[in-house]
């Protein structure tokens, strides 16, 4: 099965980077939120974001970091940045490659990032208390 991230990432198939370097490149999205949408990916081919080394995990956000910070000098219309990186079918990735959206954002925009209904139900403190151990006990 073959990865459009990859093709890109190999020169087989274009893109418009704005950064490449040994660990990572940024292009833009083909199908932008608005204009000045950025997708960061690791050059290793990872499917979820723990497959990545912490080197590569690192570098990925400081990269996006300079993107943000690009995107809010270039002229471009950018009051504020979404980062958003969809881990897993369930959350919403449609690539399975790894990659980090950097989204300029800007009020009335038409976009939206909505939570569900059960966010605005405060989780009593001793089901926080378990789910926190439960992960805890997963930390590496």
């Amino acid at each position: 099965m073959t990865c459009i991230f990859c093709d890109i990432l190999s020169g087989s198939a274009p893109a418009s980077f704005v950064h490449q370097d040994d660990l990572c490149a940024a292009f833009m999205d083909i199908r932008p939120i608005n204009p000045g949408h950025i997708l960061v990916v690791p050059r290793a081919h990872a499917v979820w974001l723990s497959e990545l080394d912490s080197e590569s995990t690192g570098h990925l956000f400081q990269v996006a970091q300079q993107v943000d910070s690009a995107l809010r000098s270039s002229g471009l219309r950018c009051e504020g940045v979404n980062l958003f990186l969809a881990d897993g079918r369930a959350a919403g990735q449609e690539v399975m490659h790894v990659h980090l959206h950097v989204i300029p954002r800007y009020k009335g925009d038409g976009h939206h990032l909505r939570f569900s209904p059960a966010y605005f139900t405060r989780t009593p403190e001793a089901e926080l208390a378990v789910n926190a151990g439960l992960i805890r006990s997963r930390m590496k």
